[in-house]
Order: C-alpha cells, then structure tokens, then sequence
C-alpha cells in the first residue's frame, strides 16, 4: 500500500562478492559490474515511478539490519541476492521471514540449480515470495517489476 503524494520505494540488497562483479567468475556470473546492475534497477524502478535503494555488504549482521530497515521505511518491495549466505544463514532467513508481509524476492545471477549441490539448498528462499536464478541482470528486473506490479 503507498501513501498519496509519497514515491514507492523498492530496495536491492546485495551479498557477499558482489562487489566484485564484472571481475569474478565471469564465465558464471557474466561480465556486468555491481554498477551495471544497479543502474538497471534504477531504470525498471524509475519506469514504474519508484525510487529504489540498493546497497551491498559481505556482513552478515548489516544485511539483516537493512532488511528490518527496509519493512521500517514502508518499502514496498525488496530483491536479494544472499551470494553465499543463501545456503548458510538461518539468521538471514528470520530476518526475511520477520519482515512478512513485505514481498521479498531473491535473485542469483547463476543458476544455482546446475552448480554445486550444495548450492541447490536455499535457506533464504523458502521465505520469499519467489526465487529468480540464472537469467543474469534480467533476473533482477524481473524481480522489481514483479515487485512494482503488487504495490498498485
């Protein structure tokens, strides 16, 4: 629900490494850089008059502080992609499950699915809205428009 006269705001987190886009692994991950990425949300959230707040950090405790800081400030919306903690950290997990009913959906840049099995467990994922993995940048637009489209 928004407030007349106040933008929507959607948020993008980011994990650990992906700072590093666009430098590693790029046979997996690809070649666009974190500031490629944003700007691609800044645009999908510009097109549905949203403001968008993204940020990136490999600890643990600041992501869990952004999320609770995110259902605080009345986001309408939030895409994360938990780089690795996705398969390792219940304290993220509760962070998202404590923020309910704010939409949250998470975002791989690979297909997790294909990669290591123990890649396959997504900790994080079983208290989304959704799960997008594998379709690189796009994944991240299809997760905002997604997230832009319930806020109507």
């Amino acid at each position: 629900m928004t407030t007349p006269g106040v933008r929507p705001t959607l948020w993008v987190l980011h994990g650990p490494n992906l700072d590093r886009l666009g430098r590693r692994e790029p046979e997996v991950y690809g070649t666009a850089t974190l500031a490629d990425v944003n700007a691609a949300c800044m645009a999908v959230a510009a097109e549905h008059g949203c403001d968008l707040v993204a940020r990136q950090s490999a600890h643990e405790g600041e992501l869990i502080d952004w999320i609770h800081e995110a259902a605080d400030a009345g986001a309408i919306g939030m895409a994360i992609n938990p780089g690795g903690y996705t398969h390792t950290s219940v304290a993220l997990r509760d962070a998202i499950a404590s923020v309910a009913p704010l939409p949250v959906v998470e975002v791989h840049l690979s297909n997790v699915h294909a990669r290591e099995a123990f890649r396959h467990v997504t900790l994080t994922g079983a208290v989304c809205s959704g799960t997008i993995a594998g379709l690189g940048v796009e994944g991240y637009r299809a997760a905002l428009r997604f997230l832009a489209s319930r806020s109507g």
